[in-house]
């Protein structure tokens, strides 16, 4: 890893990353949960926003069970991208700025190419996925899809398809770990210092290998609040997005000198 971060060096003026415990998590998220309610409004705008965005989604994809896994698993690699609104509100707030739900949709039009390339490496992550998910589904899986319902019980627990489910969690979590370790704190840190969007990715890639321990304690954090948003139909995403983007924003400051 050691040697990872000194070639990020050679290749990139990269700013100087702190090392954290693994106890700052809950700094992140006491500052976030504040953040959220002295902007509650605007903030669980967005909630509302994408938690009915992801239902419509899961609903399109709900007979399509190759599609609806993937559906889920992609929103972790989107996500980034779609909290942007929420770190502009917590910087705003930082700099005691106005913090509504307009201003942040201004401030997004400050970094919109950054932005925009950013959320193309994203896009083209998650397109990827779709097609790998369907095409493991095609090489592993035999016989009729069951439906959803009885969809985890059929394919994740029933053991007739060990390999597939391995095959499944390996290239999917390899791919998880790309993207979180590129994009961690990259938006955060566009939105704040104007940088392009590859010297983002690569000081949060720099930030995830000093505190590896601490970021994948975050990401794994990350992955129960988002699994309690679809568990309850993406009604707990409401908090839980805004919640996870405004504490974000305070990992990327406690990170990133």
């Amino acid at each position: 890893m050691d040697r990872s971060l000194h070639t990020l060096e050679q290749h990139f003026h990269l700013p100087h990353i702190r090392q954290v415990e693994a106890s700052r998590l809950l700094h992140w998220l006491r500052m976030g949960w504040s953040d959220m309610a002295d902007n509650l409004g605007a903030s669980l705008a967005y909630g509302v926003f994408f938690a009915v965005a992801g239902y419509l989604i899961l609903a399109y994809a709900s007979d399509k069970p190759y599609l609806f896994t993937a559906a889920i698993s992609g929103f972790f690699l989107v996500g980034p991208i779609a909290a942007a609104g929420l770190y502009e509100i917590s910087r705003r707030h930082d700099a005691g700025e106005s913090a509504s739900f307009g201003a942040s949709l201004r401030g997004l039009t400050r970094h919109g190419d950054s932005l925009l390339y950013f959320g193309l490496f994203l896009a083209i992550a998650l397109i990827s996925w779709e097609r790998i998910s369907a095409i493991l589904f095609a090489l592993f899986y035999q016989g009729n899809v069951p439906d959803l319902s009885n969809f985890a019980r059929d394919v994740f627990l029933s053991g007739d398809y060990s390999h597939f489910v391995v095959a499944y969690l390996v290239v999917g979590g390899a791919l998880a770990a790309v993207v979180f370790a590129l994009s961690a704190i990259a938006i955060p840190m566009l939105m704040d210092r104007g940088t392009d969007a590859i010297s983002a990715a690569m000081t949060s890639a720099k930030a995830v290998g000093v505190n590896i321990g601490a970021m994948a304690l975050w990401a794994a954090l990350i992955v129960a609040m988002v699994a309690i948003g679809f568990a309850t139909m993406m009604i707990g995403m409401v908090v839980a997005l805004p919640l996870l983007g405004h504490a974000t924003w305070h990992a990327y400051r406690d990170l990133v000198d």
